[in-house]
């Protein structure tokens, strides 16, 4: 049974598990949910998310809700393409852990909040970005790349010296955040950007960017 994923393209986290399909080398029937016209809030949806949020993920009798969590399930039941878990070492899958859990917990409130003020309000909401919120968020990211920066100068990647889940969600939020006024942030950290060009630059990604850019 093929699998299905409830989102969109131009989603973050929707991309995020489109990469982690393609690195996985896994099929799958994309359902768009059309949040304008309230797709994601309906009945048949709150089933499936009762928080109404994409994306969402069926694999048989198996409904997942939240990208990391669809990811990690993914990770442990298929073996097929790249491994990004680090599962073959306990030590290995630990500090992949890490770096996951800093992602989550420093990297994404920081850029979520940056990229929802400058491209998502103006764009789609018709509203002022408020730069107080942007200026806070940017001293928050500037700090969490500080450290990017020195970490990735002793690693190739976050976690170790493959691509793997740590890096992975960091994909469609920095994809976006090239796009506002502050990408050298990104670019004047060395080793930062030389991961940044690294990782966008994966077929699995580069497959994603173009349909985040064609809408489709």
């Amino acid at each position: 049974m093929v699998l299905k994923l409830y989102g969109f393209p131009m989603s973050t986290p929707t991309a995020a598990v489109m990469t982690f399909l393609a690195e996985k080398e896994i099929e799958y029937e994309l359902v768009y949910v059309d949040l304008s016209k309230g797709e994601h809030k309906s009945p048949a949806y709150l089933i499936k998310n009762p928080f109404g949020q994409i994306p969402v993920l069926e694999d048989g009798s198996v409904t997942l809700f939240e990208s990391r969590a669809i990811t990690a399930y993914i990770a442990r039941k298929y073996k097929s393409g790249t491994d990004l878990s680090g599962d073959d070492k306990m030590e290995a899958s630990a500090v992949v852990g890490v770096w996951s859990e800093v992602e989550s917990k420093q990297f994404n409130p920081a850029i979520s909040a940056i990229t929802f003020e400058k491209l998502i309000k103006p764009l789609f909401l018709h509203q002022i970005p408020d730069q107080a919120i942007i200026d806070e968020n940017l001293k928050k990211l500037e700090i969490v790349l500080d450290v990017y920066e020195t970490r990735l100068s002793n690693s190739k990647y976050l976690a170790c010296e493959s691509f793997t889940l740590a890096d992975l969600h960091h994909l469609p939020y920095i994809y976006y955040f090239m796009k506002t006024p502050w990408a050298d942030m990104i670019t004047s950290r060395v080793h930062v950007k030389a991961w940044w060009e690294a990782i966008s630059a994966r077929p699995s990604f580069v497959k994603v960017a173009q349909r985040i850019e064609s809408r489709t």
